[in-house]
C-alpha cells in the first residue's frame, strides 16, 4: 500500500466531505483492497430536533494507492436513533 490506514481513512474523509458537502460523522469501517482502499463513512444528511431524528447517511468510498477517491456511493439511509443493522 502507497498510504497508510490512518492516512486512507483521512483522504476519504476530506475528498467526500469536499464532494459531497455533508459534514463526516463517523467512521464505520476501513480496509485495504487490491486497487487500493474501500472506506465506509456516515454523513449527517438532514439535521433534526431532537438529534436523535437526525438522518444519516452511509457512504462508501473507493481510493486508489495514492489515496485519490475513484469512487463513492450512497448505499443506505438511517435516522440515528435506528441503531440495528438492516444487513444482519
Amino acid at each position: 500500500m502507497a498510504i497508510s490506514f490512518t492516512d486512507a481513512i483521512q483522504k476519504a474523509r476530506e475528498e467526500l466531505n469536499m464532494l459531497i458537502g455533508l459534514e463526516i460523522e463517523s467512521t464505520v469501517s476501513a480496509e485495504p483492497n487490491a486497487d487500493g482502499w474501500r472506506v465506509t463513512l456516515e454523513a449527517i444528511e438532514k439535521k433534526a430536533i431532537p438529534d436523535s431524528l437526525d438522518i444519516l447517511a452511509v457512504y462508501e468510498t473507493m481510493l486508489d494507492d495514492k489515496g485519490k477517491v475513484s469512487e463513492f456511493k450512497r448505499v443506505r439511509m438511517r435516522k440515528r436513533i435506528d441503531t440495528d443493522d438492516p444487513e444482519e
